[in-house]
């Protein structure tokens, strides 16, 4: 779609309605999982490639090459030697889910005419184009306020939405 990163729509069908996903790239889903794996293990000094491919069953050199990344990028640290591996920089609630994905893919545009940078041939018909901005921020905005400490506490908020949800029915 003209940027880096890759967004499909994917259509899934259940017996009673449609299901539309947003998909990240394999490599930010990776990534996510990796920053919240090393947030999970914030005591230990520094954790390997190898230990987080392994607890995840991700491709240990593609989990590597995200690392080293996400490390360029300093929402990680790299620590040489015999115990080497690595450690967040920051702590987990003070590291977004965008930072991690934008490390990773770059920027994020559902289209590429939200770059601003691309030509189309409809721009001076076009009525989707600022509707799709509006998404495209909506979405940022959203990672921006996702912290890899959220992640963690998944459990913990399907059983608060689940309160929630029984709370609103009762009234």
């Amino acid at each position: 779609m003209g940027s880096n990163i890759e967004f499909r729509l994917k259509q899934s069908y259940t017996l009673e309605r449609e299901t539309y996903v947003l998909r990240l790239t394999k490599k930010a889903d990776y990534g996510l999982m990796a920053v919240k794996y090393l947030a999970e293990h914030a005591g230990e000094p520094s954790l390997s490639a190898k230990d987080i491919a392994e607890a995840y069953h991700i491709p240990g050199q593609l989990l590597a090459k995200i690392l080293q990344k996400l490390t360029r990028e300093g929402l990680l640290r790299s620590h040489a030697g015999m115990n080497g591996g690595y450690s967040l920089t920051r702590a987990a609630n003070d590291i977004s889910a965008f930072e991690v994905i934008r490390a990773i893919d770059g920027p994020l545009f559902i289209t590429s005419c939200t770059t601003g940078t691309s030509v189309c041939d409809l721009t001076a018909s076009c009525t989707i184009k600022e509707p799709l901005a509006r998404v495209n921020e909506s979405i940022i905005d959203l990672l921006r306020k996702t912290r890899i400490s959220d992640l963690m506490d998944h459990e913990d908020h399907v059983a608060s939405s689940q309160k929630l949800v029984s709370i609103a029915s009762v009234s």
